[in-house]
């Protein structure tokens, strides 16, 4: 049974809710968040992580309308093209979540070892 406990790995995901338990940012949308940093680009960003358009901005929208801020500044293309930007809050978010990963996953992942140690001498 142990060798089995052995395969297993901790995965999870973080993200910011209401008081109503209504999800508004996790870890996915700050990935969008960030293929927009590096390609400076809505669409691209789409594109990159295989997204549809409508939906996307429809959750963006949600964000931003839930957290009272705009993330993205998106401008229209002249004759090359629009771009999108994040705003100074956008990139806040970003580094808010990276912070959280680079403090506390190895903190998560210690205390899932502990844990599956823990396990495997109770279960034999």
């Amino acid at each position: 049974m142990s060798a089995r406990l052995d395969n297993l790995k901790i995965n999870y995901k973080i993200w910011l809710e209401t008081k109503e338990q209504q999800g508004i940012l996790g870890d996915k949308k700050c990935e969008l968040l960030r293929a927009i940093e590096e390609t400076g680009s809505l669409n691209e960003a789409m594109k990159k992580l295989n997204l549809t358009y409508r939906k996307t901005w429809e959750n963006l929208r949600k964000i931003e309308r839930e957290l009272g801020f705009p993330l993205i500044k998106p401008t229209r293309g002249g004759a090359e093209g629009g771009n999108t930007v994040l705003t100074n809050e956008g990139k806040i978010i970003i580094m808010a979540f990276e912070k959280f990963h680079a403090e506390y996953d190895q903190i998560i992942q210690q205390g899932f070892e502990k844990i599956l140690d823990d396990l495997k001498l109770q279960i034999k």
